[in-house]
């Protein structure tokens, strides 16, 4: 090797520690050179695969599908085989009718042929383990080898054998004494329909298992056979893993019944799953063979293991390849991103972005960051701007002076130079009467609606200005504007606009109030103050109004105000009687009056309409009843106050307040009067036969006949005399058929005089006294001579 051929290994090593992996050109050059450099090697190893390994691996798996059903055959035929022999045995004529009636015991030669024989039986096929003979009859025997007597729990057992089809597989009646539970069962004699016995074979197990597991020949997977109904008769499961068996069960149950192969892949590993039947004389079974693929596919290990090698290798020379080609193609690139950073070429190592795009990528990124900040800012200063104008309407800055809260609007961007302020609120009502669109429950959502609506018409209409949202279904809005410009016509059409707006939209009234005009920033607290007043002065009607505070003027006659007291007492009158019907009518009149002599103002309204709910819940109080147990715990107050129209009052005072309270009476009484009639009732029980009446009984029970009388009919269904009637007649009935008492006697005894009783008994029963008691004599004899 001469010195120019070990400068260039060196200059190869220094270059791979060089390599840096982050730059996103280099990667994509690496790629496309690897991949270039090993397309060809893929389409080898996969044409290889395709054409040689995945067609053996096709034959592997197609012989093994073979040999399993070549060898379920063979399991099926050892079957069929034992089924022929099981059914030769019954038409023997030593398992003829003389078993039926033969006494074992003092016959005991030919009890120990018939148990001899039994040896010789099972020992003609490998897969019998034992061979029983059941004989039922006055003595029920077994010989199982030698001649066992049963028991009834046995007999219980046995006697199933007998029951059903003539030859039949299942499981082994009652305790098996060989350790096998599947046995093969033919009744005899053969053919009979009353069978007296049963020949049982049973399966040798070790046998059985070691012939299934011949399905497996690969000693690992898991075979089993199941019965008609999907029970497991057989199992040789060599993966130790019962839920491997359960799994593959689920599995082949969901299919159609027949010959099937598939793959099941279970715990990461893959089997080459067959299925088959196998016909036996009762039903059909279902076998299952399970095994590896890779058991299966095992030749095929070392021919793969020699493809992956070489083409290991054939990846690795194009990987170092691309590395070197890769690397002189990035050379250039790298030195100038080294330059475009400001940064040695040395420095400067790759961020994993495309290179050609970072410095694109950066500046994007910066303006995004700008932009986002900057809306932020614009967003916190709007809301300190709002919540800042709130306090000021709110009177939590009346301590600061003028200066400092104009310098402070300032700083939040108005402009109050030569400028005035004045203030519009937009108090909405009518939303008890919109249940069909809102409920007391959607109070802010009309409010925020509100709110926007005005922000969008204010926004069009005036420079500057904020909207405010209240808890008491209003809106209020700030306004500033010139000092020597006229606003009035601006603030008209602004109010106009909203209420047009809200009731086409929300389909509420509105009413808007007017402040009067300032320049000075600490009084705009006062003139919010001012509307709340004003608002009180409004017309009470739900509809739409605008109260121009700067044309009313100052407020008068606020605090004069007429009481309607005589009207007040006939509402509580009528509800002291029940007289629900004149109530309505009396509510109405006392609220005309009202605005007949105050006016129709809402101050006055809801002052008397205050007076008069406040003297009807005394009058609740008095009842003994506690209003918020009553109401639920409703704030009648705050209802009264979203009220706008006197027809709502009065519907209101009548549902909402004296109809529960009427009800709730009505119970107590209702209660009441039940015990006096309960007591009425046996009273009459008791004296019956005394002379009794509707007064003398309302005069023991404290109350009048009249109530009585109603309150007896409504609780027992019929008035007081038919009561007492039925009750004198039901005993006098029974005197008559249970004794010999005259008749004028009974009639005495139910409290009757003999003459009125023949008339008022003939009436009830439509016969006099006598012919009812001959009658009923008359059918007591005929009865007593048909049971002689």
């Amino acid at each position: 090797m001469n010195r120019g051929d070990f400068i260039g290994i060196k200059n190869k090593g220094i270059m791979l520690k060089k390599v840096n992996w982050n730059g996103n050109h280099f990667r994509k050059n690496f790629i496309l050179i690897l991949l270039i450099a090993s397309i060809p090697g893929l389409i080898t190893g996969i044409l290889i695969y395709w054409l040689a390994v995945g067609a053996v691996e096709d034959e592997l798996r197609k012989l093994h599908e073979e040999q399993i059903e070549q060898r379920a055959k063979n399991i099926d035929e050892q079957f069929r085989n034992l089924e022929y022999s099981a059914s030769r045995w019954a038409i023997e004529p030593r398992f003829g009718e003389s078993l039926r009636s033969m006494d074992f015991v003092k016959h005991f030669t030919e009890s120990y042929d018939l148990s001899k024989t039994l040896v010789r039986l099972q020992e003609t096929h490998p897969l019998i383990k034992n061979v029983a003979l059941y004989i039922e009859g006055d003595k029920n025997v077994l010989f199982n080898t030698e001649y066992h007597s049963l028991n009834k729990q046995e007999v219980s057992l046995f006697h199933k054998t007998l029951e059903g089809k003539s030859l039949y597989w299942g499981p082994y009646p009652g305790k098996s004494r060989n350790g096998s539970s599947l046995a093969l069962i033919h009744t005899i004699p053969a053919g009979s329909k009353h069978p007296f016995g049963s020949i049982i074979i049973s399966l040798n197990q070790n046998h059985a298992l070691e012939i299934l597991k011949t399905l497996t020949p690969y000693g690992k997977g898991a075979t089993f056979i199941l019965n008609q109904d999907n029970q497991l008769i057989l199992s040789a499961n060599n993966t130790n893993d019962e839920s491997f068996v359960n799994a593959l069960k689920n599995k082949v149950a969901k299919l159609d019944v027949g010959k099937e192969s598939f793959q099941f892949t279970f715990d990461h590993q893959i089997y080459s799953v067959s299925v088959g039947q196998l016909s036996r004389v009762d039903s059909n079974w279902t076998y299952v063979s399970a095994a590896p693929m890779s058991s299966i596919t095992a030749p095929l290990v070392i021919v793969s293991r020699i493809i992956l090698v070489i083409s290991a290798s054939a990846l690795i020379l194009a990987i170092i390849m691309s590395l070197f080609a890769s690397y002189r193609i990035y050379s250039p690139i790298r030195k100038l991103m080294g330059k475009l950073m400001n940064e040695s070429t040395e420095k400067w190592k790759p961020t994993g972005t495309d290179e050609f795009l970072l410095i694109e990528q950066q500046w994007e990124e910066l303006s995004q960051k700008s932009n986002l900040l900057q809306h932020r800012l614009s967003e916190q200063v709007t809301e300190i701007k709002n919540s800042f104008v709130l306090q000021l309407v709110q009177g939590y800055f009346f301590h600061y002076k003028e200066e400092d809260l104009a310098k402070r609007m300032k700083g939040y961007g108005w402009i109050i130079e030569n400028h005035h302020y004045i203030a519009i609120d937009v108090n909405l009502t009518g939303l008890l009467d919109s249940k069909d669109r809102f409920s007391n429950n959607d109070e802010s959502l009309v409010t925020f609606l509100t709110a926007n609506i005005m922000e969008e018409i204010a926004n069009e209409m005036f420079t500057q200005y904020n909207v405010m949202k209240f808890s008491d279904l209003s809106v209020g809005v700030l306004i500033l504007y010139p000092s020597g410009s006229s606003i009035r016509e601006d603030i008209l059409q602004f109010a106009s606009k909203v209420t047009d707006a809200v009731n086409d939209i929300i389909n509420l009234q509105v009413l808007v109030t007017i402040s009067e005009p300032t320049n000075k920033i600490k009084e705009i607290h006062h003139i919010f103050e001012e509307m709340d007043k004003w608002k009180r002065l409004r017309i009470f009607e739900n509809k739409n109004q605008i109260i121009d505070i700067q044309e009313i003027g100052s407020l008068n006659d606020i605090n004069s105000f007429r009481y309607p007291f005589t009207v007040e007492k006939e509402i509580i009158q009528a509800i002291r009687m029940g007289q629900i019907d004149g109530i309505e009518m009396l509510v109405h009149q006392f609220l005309e009056e009202i605005a007949e002599k105050n006016g129709m103002n809402e101050v006055n309204i809801q002052q008397g309409v205050r007076q008069l709910y406040s003297s009807i819940q005394h009058e609740i109080l008095h009842a003994g009843i506690h209003p918020h147990d009553l109401f639920n715990g409703k704030d009648m107050f705050e209802e009264l106050s979203q009220i706008h129209t006197i027809e709502r009052f009065t519907k209101w005072f009548i549902n909402s307040i004296i109809l529960p309270f009427n009800q709730r009476l009505e119970g107590r009484m209702n209660m009441e009067l039940k015990r006096i009639v309960e007591k009425v009732v046996c009273m009459i029980q008791e004296n019956y036969m005394n002379d009794i009446s509707l007064d003398s009984c309302a005069e023991e029970a404290g109350t009048n006949p009249y109530s009585l009388s109603k309150a007896f009919k409504q609780i027992v269904g019929i008035n007081f005399i038919d009561y007492l009637t039925e009750l004198r007649i039901q005993k006098a009935k029974e005197l008559l058929l249970h004794s010999t008492m005259k008749i004028n006697d009974i009639a005495e005894s139910v409290g009757y005089r003999h003459s009125y009783f023949n008339r008022i008994f003939k009436k009830q029963m439509g016969i006099p006294p006598s012919q009812y008691r001959k009658l009923h004599q008359d059918r007591d004899l005929v009865d007593i001579e048909k049971d002689g």
